[in-house]
């Protein structure tokens, strides 16, 4: 794909991210249905930020490990009698890559359990 594609499908996303997010910010959606009388209005606006990190988590890891494996098939490309060593040296990186990815995605849960605890 290239850049000018992938900055129309990253605009069209924001668009929509911030249509929900301006959803779920209005009073109609926000407001409770049959809740005690001075009761804060519940809000879903967390879940949006976690959903929407959740996805921003993917997708940078996902661009990550491409231009990586792109790199180590160029590099292969080329020279073709280093690829043990050029596979070797991607592998470091692209582990840590996907290590950072989890972790984020686990912290970004722990947010979601912490601001709406179960029970």
């Amino acid at each position: 794909m290239n850049r000018a594609g992938f900055l129309r499908k990253a605009t069209v996303v924001a668009l929509l991210s911030f249509a929900l997010a301006s959803i779920g910010y209005s009073p109609i959606v926000s407001a409770q249905g049959a809740g005690a009388a001075g009761a804060a209005p519940a809000s879903v606006v967390h879940l949006l930020g976690v959903a929407l990190g959740l996805g921003m988590i993917v997708i940078g890891a996902g661009l990550g490990i491409g231009k990586l494996a792109a790199a180590a098939a160029e590099g292969i490309a080329r020279q073709p009698s280093a690829a043990a060593q050029i596979t070797g040296a991607v592998n470091l990186p692209l582990f840590l890559l996907e290590g950072v990815a989890i972790l984020a995605e686990v912290f970004a849960l722990l947010v979601l359990l912490l601001a709406n605890p179960i029970g």
